[in-house]
């Protein structure tokens, strides 16, 4: 016996619209409990949203590209107890079940052009050819418009123009490509122009030729996760977009290694681990109340300087998958245990790929600790559109001349890295000088 079930997007954070990138279920798939069914795209990660039931996929109400939030219908599964049912059925369903969005255009697989319709009949949708790659444009994929990142809006825009927006480069947020991106690119292509000229202040960065390593020894090729891929994008943009500058500095914390140790058992009770870097977040958060430029934002156009009356701080968590930031909310509000048993939580979900959107969104300031690790410097890319990143290195006991005497104190060293458009050199000094005071007397922190 089977019923039909219709499955709808789940509550996963507080947010209102998030993209679809990927759908893994085709009309007429078998599936199992869990399978993955669609993967959605919020600022810096991506996520797979599994089907609560086994089943044969009846409808798909998605498309890639579509935004949607909590209660949107993804699918409807024709369920059974019997999986041999499951399996007989399966073999009719691709001829008598369509997409809730399938129309009668043909659709286009890779490397082919999506078919014209007849203008008469559908003149809003009416496709020209692409036109000709302007020296200078960089692609998207196989110059396809589906793999390109824009909005319906955007790409029924590009549609009356006829432009490929395969060939179009994205400048918005995340590579998101807009109406002004198409109107440059069809102006460049009307006026026999680059794109992206040199002398336009545009990149024009030399391609790396390819190599052909097997010639050299054996070889093997790994794909990189979908996270590495999108967090490698957003660290390149940050990269070539920001002009970063690193400042180092160093800070002794002798008194607030005895005082986090002399609290290991309180803690303890309290259902947590007190770590250093509970104490950390709680000295930048000093900090940025005093050079409140660190806890800002530059506007889209470059004009303004948007500063943030709350704290929440970023933390760098390494997962398998990826690097991942989730975001500890109004951080100035909480204590010690409280940041500690909430660091922890949010730590283990990051690596259990359970961190939903909104708790990796809305971070002015960022940690990045290798102090469990090793090293005694390294220089963190800001992460964008934050003004400041704070790397933590290794600490390790150096001799101090005190009162006349060397003596052994537990120096911890660490580094900032800032945008150089909103903050200059001074200031940078100045913060982590401040940085450096408040962790050699924690009592400035528990004030």
């Amino acid at each position: 016996m089977s019923n039909e079930q219709t499955i709808l997007l789940p509550d996963i954070g507080e947010f209102d619209g998030v993209e679809v990138i990927e759908i893994s279920v085709a009309v007429g798939d078998v599936i199992d409990v869990e399978d993955t069914l669609i993967t959605l795209e919020s600022d810096k990660a991506t996520m797979d949203i599994p089907s609560p039931a086994a089943g044969i996929v009846k409808v798909l109400s998605l498309s890639v590209g579509d935004t949607i939030s909590e209660g949107t219908v993804i699918a409807v599964l024709e369920t059974t107890d019997n999986k041999e049912e499951v399996t007989t059925n399966s073999n009719n369903t691709h001829d008598d079940v369509g997409s809730v969005k399938e129309s009668n255009e043909t659709i286009p697989t890779p490397g082919q052009n999506k078919p014209n319709p007849s203008s008469s009949n559908n003149p809003e949708g009416a496709q020209r050819p692409a036109p000709v790659t302007p020296d200078g444009a960089q692609l998207v994929g196989e110059s396809q418009s589906a793999q390109a990142h824009a909005s319906p809006s955007v790409r029924r825009f590009a549609r009356e123009l006829g432009v490929d927006l395969g060939l179009v480069r994205g400048s918005g947020r995340k590579g998101r490509i807009t109406k002004d991106d198409v109107k440059a690119f069809t102006k460049a292509v009307m006026s026999d122009n680059r794109v992206f000229e040199k002398d336009k202040g545009g990149f024009a960065l030399p391609e790396i030729p390819p190599v052909d390593f097997s010639k050299f020894g054996p070889i093997e090729t790994q794909s990189l996760s979908r996270l590495k891929r999108l967090s490698g994008q957003n660290l390149h943009r940050s990269w070539i977009t920001v002009p970063h500058v690193t400042q180092f500095d160093e800070a002794d914390i002798t008194e607030l290694e005895d005082f986090r140790k002399s609290k290991r058992d309180e803690a303890e009770s309290y259902g947590t681990r007190l770590t250093l870097l509970s104490f950390l977040i709680k000295a930048v958060i000093v900090a940025l109340k005093k050079y409140p430029v660190f806890n800002a934002s530059l506007s889209p156009d470059g004009e303004n300087l948007i500063l943030k009356n709350y704290f929440h701080i970023g933390i760098a968590v390494n997962t398998e998958a990826g690097l991942m930031v989730p975001v500890v909310k109004d951080a100035d509000k909480k204590g010690l245990f409280d940041l500690a048993k909430e660091l922890a939580e949010l730590a283990q979900k990051a690596r259990d790929k359970k961190l939903s959107p909104a708790e990796m969104q809305g971070g002015c300031f960022t940690i990045s600790s290798l102090g469990h690790i090793s090293g005694t410097g390294f220089t963190p890319i800001v992460n964008t559109p934050e003004v400041a990143i704070m790397g933590i290195s290794k600490g390790s006991i150096k001799p101090v001349y005190q009162n006349g005497q060397f003596v052994p104190r537990l120096i911890l060293p660490f580094s900032l890295s800032y945008d150089h458009r909103v903050i200059d050199g001074v200031a940078a000094a100045e913060f982590t000088r401040e940085l450096s005071h408040i962790l050699t007397d924690i009592r400035d922190i528990l004030l």
